[in-house]
């Protein structure tokens, strides 16, 4: 059936933080070029109206405003300067008279208001007082309960004894110290009983049934002492219930690190990887390289057959697999890849997700595999974990201190030089859309190079790939990193847009083990 969304509920989602409402996000098919709202970047709210007078002696704003308010609310004002200014309401006034309270479509005042602003400023609810105070309410209680089965014998000049079991064969049994008398007036009953156990307020269960196998003309001393065989027995079946599900870690044995081991930090290798291949460079200049990566987008585009047949005569190439596989990608891959491997040497891949050993399954045996920095390796444990890859590259947020910890025996490459990628975004910022569509101008497919700009003026390139209509934002700054004294094998350098004589030089200094300084 149709589902209907209740319309406060809508608006309450409308007060938490949100930027420009509601959309339908990736769910759809269709290309979604309203999946990110423009006009405001930070928290939106609901729009109450625009102020229609402002005494700036007094700092009262007037306007009338189409959705409730009271004291405590929180709003924002949007000047003609796109600024915002953001106050807690603690002055509403109705006709010159303090209220708590408005409702919709009244004119009121609100006191207490600084700034840069003018006549027809917008306002936006952006937090309503009661709902967040709800909000906070509801996280610190324990909403969710598991029924338990709960088994009580109370037998004469017998212990009490407790058994608890959930619906998946957890149980366990405790006995008390409780040891219950010949009742005189009041004995207890199986209500009683039922009345002490069932106060589980401040847990996450509750008892759905009872068994009590209880003797006739008892009497128990100490009502609070069945209170705390309760909070016993659960704890005592919360400790079984953990322990059903704990994970042992089988690990290996730490080898003592000889001479054997260390790696030789003096003699490291070059990597090259190029983000971009231009067309107009001549690549064969390029020196002293044991390694280059090129993307695999590449490797189907006509216009680049000349430039990758010699690129790939001369080093040793590796297919660098997109950081994102969806069904283009897939595709592409499964139909061009044996056809790419018969045109071009290829001496292997690097991967960019632990699915590209699924993927490449079928060529493990014949080609050589490289970790990429994106499967967050920062360990022995996880190096030991990719038994397939010949090389790894380390996470670049290892300290000098944990490269220095790792002493595995497989291949290490460490990024030394480059802009390091922030984000790979289901979104082009450039077709304003989750998809490629018709209509789209294709800024893409130029030669201009794009940048976003942050509130403080930096700028991050990007590169948009129209494959999967993903773009890949970088840092704005430039890692480099002295690598004369790390233990690696290979440093690896990373290019955007430096030209050949650049990434030569870069070479150069990254060989010595310097810092690049720019």
């Amino acid at each position: 059936k149709e589902y209907k969304i209740n319309s406060q509920d809508k608006k309450d989602l409308l007060q938490v933080f949100n930027r420009g409402g509601f959309s339908s996000g990736h769910l759809d098919t269709k290309p979604n070029n309203k999946l990110i709202y423009p006009q405001k970047p930070n928290n939106m709210g609901i729009f109450l109206g625009n102020i229609i007078n402002f005494n700036n002696n007094k700092g009262y704003i007037t306007f009338v405003t189409n959705e409730t308010l009271k004291i405590g609310d929180k709003i924002s004002i949007e000047n003609n300067k796109n600024e915002n200014f953001y106050y807690t309401i603690s002055e509403l006034m109705k006709n010159g008279k303090n209220i708590k309270q408005t409702i919709k479509n009244d004119k009121i005042t609100i006191g207490r208001m600084k700034g840069d602003i003018f006549v027809g400023n917008k306002i936006y609810k952006i937090s309503d007082k009661e709902l967040s105070s709800s909000a906070i309410d509801s996280i610190n209680k324990e909403n969710k309960k598991v029924c338990l089965n709960c088994f009580i014998s109370v037998k004469k000049n017998l212990p009490i004894t407790v058994k608890i079991a959930n619906y998946n064969g957890v149980s366990i049994d405790i006995t008390s110290n409780i040891i219950p008398e010949k009742a005189i007036n009041s004995p207890i009953t199986k209500e009683r009983l039922i009345s002490q156990f069932s106060k589980t307020n401040n847990t996450p269960y509750f008892f759905k049934n009872f068994e009590i196998d209880l003797d006739d003309n008892l009497y128990i001393s100490s009502l609070s002492s069945l209170n705390e065989l309760r909070r016993q027995a659960l704890s005592l079946y919360e400790g079984k219930l953990i322990s059903e599900f704990k994970r042992t870690l089988n690990l290996p044995e730490i080898e003592q690190i000889t001479s054997t081991t260390i790696k030789d930090i003096k003699n490291k290798k070059i990597s090259l990887l190029l983000n971009i291949l231009n067309n107009d460079f001549d690549y064969d200049k390029l020196k002293n390289i044991d390694k280059l990566y090129i993307p695999f987008k590449y490797f189907i585009l006509k216009e680049y057959e000349n430039i990758l047949n010699k690129i790939t005569q001369k080093f040793d190439t590796y297919i660098y697999m997109p950081v994102i596989i969806r069904e283009n990608y897939k595709n592409l891959i499964t139909n061009n890849l044996d056809s790419i491997l018969d045109k071009y040497k290829i001496k292997g891949f690097v991967l960019s997700n632990i699915g590209n050993f699924e993927l490449l399954k079928g060529y493990k045996n014949k080609y050589e595999f490289i970790c990429n920095y994106t499967f967050n390796i920062y360990n022995d444990l996880t190096i030991d974990e990719l038994k397939d890859a010949s090389t790894i590259t380390l996470s670049p947020e290892l300290t000098e201190s944990d490269i220095k910890n790792i002493s595995s025996v497989v291949k290490t490459e460490l990024i030394v030089y480059g802009k390091i990628p922030l984000m790979n975004s289901n979104y082009c910022l450039l077709g304003k859309s989750n998809k490629c569509y018709n209509s789209c101008d294709k800024k893409c497919n130029s030669s201009y190079k794009y940048y976003i700009k942050d509130r403080l003026g930096f700028l991050f390139r990007i590169i948009p790939d129209n494959i999967e209509t993903v773009t890949t934002i970088y840092n704005n700054k430039t890692t480099s990193i002295a690598s004369k004294e790390l233990p690696v094998d290979f440093v690896r350098i990373d290019i955007l847009d430096e030209t050949i004589d650049e990434i030569n030089n870069i070479i150069s200094e990254v060989n010595l083990g310097n810092k690049i300084r720019k």
